[in-house]
């Protein structure tokens, strides 16, 4: 091992740090919930049907289907906690224009800019991670982190019906990532050295990772995950108020329950990981039993309890699933130095499946009603399972 690479290695764990990051991944997974829970009131204030608000949701994660490699790589060479100031930075001018718009297309564009910002925030957080937290407690540290998501939804789902509209909200979300920039900037240290971007070392660095088999597979892993997460919980409030018959705020409390349940998964992954259980085994369970969930779920075939019950489950079993791929990032690396890359290619899959989730759920639900997107969920995780039968962990025999 050479002198730099052992420097690198972290002495103590800084718990602090971890929940600084964990914490800018909540607020910035709260831009993704809030759209969820307001899809009635904005469905009233500017008359949008369900395809509509599909594409509010979608056109969230859009820049990172593009992004998320050259996020990496410029996490890697520019420094982690920069990267993570600016996608915080950029999540509250996004916001504050969307609280702002007069119509859909100023709308839209906000919220392509806060997917800007999550796309930064959610590839700098491992990062940061990765070089703070010792290496025997890293799959609990991306076990925290990977409750992000779901505490930053359930958090939405939760409080957006507190306030009077949904513009209210959306100052709100704006004054939480502005109080994440000062803690980040408080509280988070600087990489200890950086190297210089260049463009030629930046396109060799992704060619070597999308080359590689693992990497490409996790990507597609979380790609599948991420569109069956988000084509349930981008509707469920709509979904529970058509079949419980509830009001908007009983919805938005029962959604948050369900949303809560994956931070479970999450904790249970890190515990489960940091005991040798099989990644494999994890994973391939896991997109198994949602989509037969999901399958009960969109059917209708079930009342009111039974269905969240269901969604509750398939929440809460997905959990296992983002913890176990985003630990696995570095073990799939080509090099260490790599890292970075990999996780934004990994996140680009997210953004994919966060994009392609919420609009064919939404367009196939506004043609066809709830059952079409049955079928759909079951597809993804098959493909799913598929991708992971032929992975390959580094600390693992290939399954």
């Amino acid at each position: 091992m050479t002198t730099a690479a052992y420097a690198a290695i972290p002495r103590n764990t800084h718990w602090g740090v971890v929940s600084v990051v964990v914490g800018s991944g909540i607020v910035t997974a709260m831009q993704v919930g809030k759209a969820a829970i307001a899809t009635p009131l904005l469905q009233t204030d500017l008359g949008l049907d369900l395809a509509a608000a599909g594409w509010l949701t979608g056109i969230f994660a859009v820049l990172g289907l593009v992004g998320g490699i050259p996020a990496g790589t410029f996490v890697a060479r520019v420094g982690d906690r920069r990267m993570l100031i600016l996608g915080l930075g950029v999540i509250a001018l996004g916001t504050v224009i969307g609280a702002t718009a007069l119509g859909v297309p100023v709308l839209l564009a906000s919220r392509a800019l806060e997917g800007f910002g999550f796309l930064l925030v959610t590839v700098a957080g491992p990062a940061i991670l990765h070089r703070v937290v010792q290496p025997g407690q890293r799959d609990l540290a991306f076990a925290l982190w990977s409750c992000f998501m779901p505490a930053g939804m359930a958090l939405a789902m939760l409080a957006g019906p507190l306030f009077s509209d949904w513009r209210t909200l959306w100052w709100g979300n704006a004054g939480l990532a502005a109080a994440a920039i000062v803690a980040g900037l408080a509280i988070v240290p600087a990489a200890p050295a950086r190297v210089s971007v260049s463009w030629r070392s930046a396109a060799s660095d992704a060619l070597q990772v999308l080359t590689s088999r693992e990497p490409v597979l996790l990507a597609v892993c979380f790609g599948s995950y991420s569109l069956m997460f988000f084509a349930l919980f981008s509707f469920l409030p709509v979904l529970l108020m058509e079949q419980m018959e509830i009001a908007h705020g009983t919805a938005g409390l029962l959604s948050s329950v369900a949303t809560g349940a994956n931070i479970i998964g999450n904790l249970a992954a890190g515990y489960l990981l940091a005991r040798g259980t099989s990644r494999f085994a994890l994973l391939s369970g896991a997109y198994l039993i949602m989509g037969l969930t999901g399958i009960g779920i969109f059917l209708q075939v079930f009342g009111g309890t039974p269905t969240l019950t269901l969604c509750i489950l398939f929440s809460g079993v997905g959990g296992l699933i983002p913890a176990t791929l985003i630990s696995s990032a570095p073990l799939v690396a080509p090099s260490a130095a790599l890292a970075p890359v990999v996780i934004g290619l990994v996140m680009q899959g997210s953004n994919l499946g966060q994009v392609i989730g919420p609009v064919t759920i939404g367009g196939a639900i506004a043609s066809y009603g709830w059952k079409a997107a049955a079928g759909i969920i079951l597809i993804s995780g098959l493909i799913a399972t598929i991708a992971v039968l032929v992975v390959s962990f580094s600390d693992e025999l290939p399954p």
